[in-house]
């Protein structure tokens, strides 16, 4: 089938990938809409030896389309604009590394990522009357939440850039450039969507409920109180569980020892169990996204587990050393049809993608 450009527009804003991938004209209307800035266009039929269109600057992606221009030069564009990129970051690489081990906490301070404008609005400027209090309350609080969000950003924006730009130098690889949604690069003709993320708690939860173990929160509250360890009164959920798991192992009781033990034994075996074959906790990921950032792109997820303390497996995202051999083994490894088709449902609807995992484990 040859495909239009106003078929191939709505095939991507369908989430239909898969036939976009199937099709050659598929294929290169993402490999285009990986380049599809404005300036990066011009460049594009600049090498391709084209005259540029008289045409307003969102209209040259539907024109560059058109224009039949080859996948090879589209390739070529898109690397040699990735080159000139990466070589500015690199001279700067090293002394980044070393800023991002400065930081010694991961803590949004109560302001995550796409609520900022409301958690100000609902907790200051709509629940406080009084002037006093509002300049008091952001001076002692508001303050040290925004510093806490901006390191936060900060810091996995730069991570981010370091993780995708070990994927992007590979020869496998055709790096997506510019701020391009649902691609950050190319596994031969197959599209992936990087996503890095930790072992979700919540996975952790059901995977031991599956298995009619007790919570861990509910067994390290129990061994807690016969201990006379503190139970913070102000926590809860998974802020509670992360402050007992750093008590309770520091506690010299048998009991305690053996129910860190036992709790250390449970997450290694789902975490050998995930490396053997991550289907399952792909489509968990899948299917258990937000509202407001829900897609069904092909996604190749970076899974990051520090099992000397699983809540800080966060600091693993500037560990360039570490991602690189695996990242690097991995794609070594890749065949012309990289990653496993995924079935998932969400909200009813069943959905079709590509998608992949990489275990970066600390042991």
């Amino acid at each position: 089938m040859s495909l239009t450009f106003a078929q191939a527009e709505a095939l991507f804003r369908q989430d239909k990938l898969d036939q976009l991938i199937a099709d050659p004209d598929g294929q290169r209307f993402l490999k285009l809409r990986s380049i599809s800035r404005p300036d990066h266009l011009k460049r594009l039929f600049k090498l391709a030896n084209m005259e540029q269109p008289n045409i307003s600057s969102h209209q040259l992606f539907a024109a560059a389309f058109s224009a039949d221009i080859p996948v090879a030069t589209i390739e070529r564009c898109a690397r040699e604009i990735y080159r000139e990129e990466r070589e500015q970051r690199r001279a700067n690489e090293a002394e980044l590394l070393n800023q991002l081990y400065r930081v010694q906490e991961f803590n949004w301070g109560g302001l995550y990522q796409n609520s900022l404008e409301r958690t100000i609005v609902d907790n200051y400027v709509k629940k406080i009357t009084d002037y006093d209090t509002l300049c008091r309350r952001i001076d002692n609080e508001l303050f040290i939440s925004m510093r806490g969000y901006v390191i936060c950003s900060w810091y996995n924006h730069w991570t981010s850039v370091i993780i995708e730009d070990i994927f992007k130098e590979h020869s496998k690889v055709l790096p997506a450039v510019g701020l391009v949604k649902k691609i950050d690069f190319f596994i031969y003709d197959t599209p992936f969507d990087l996503k890095v993320t930790y072992l979700p708690e919540t996975y952790i939860s059901l995977k031991r409920k599956t298995a009619r173990l007790q919570p861990e929160l509910t067994l390290l509250k129990q061994v807690a109180k016969e201990n006379n360890i503190p139970i913070a009164a102000n926590l809860a959920g998974i802020d509670l569980l992360q402050d007992l798991w750093a008590k309770v192992p520091y506690h010299p009781s048998s009991k305690c020892e053996e129910l860190i033990a036992e709790l250390r034994s449970f997450r290694s075996a789902l975490v050998n169990e995930i490396e053997q074959d991550p289907t399952d906790v792909i489509r968990w990921l899948y299917e258990n996204q937000g509202e407001r950032r829900f897609d069904a792109s092909n996604r190749l997820f970076l899974l990051l587990v520090d099992q000397q303390n699983y809540f800080d497996s966060w600091k693993l995202k500037r560990a360039k050393f570490l991602i690189e051999a695996k990242v690097k083994a991995y794609l070594d490894g890749c065949k012309n049809n990289p990653g496993r088709q995924i079935e998932f449902n969400w909200r009813n609807k069943s959905y079709l993608t590509i998608s992949d995992m990489i275990i970066i484990r600390h042991q």
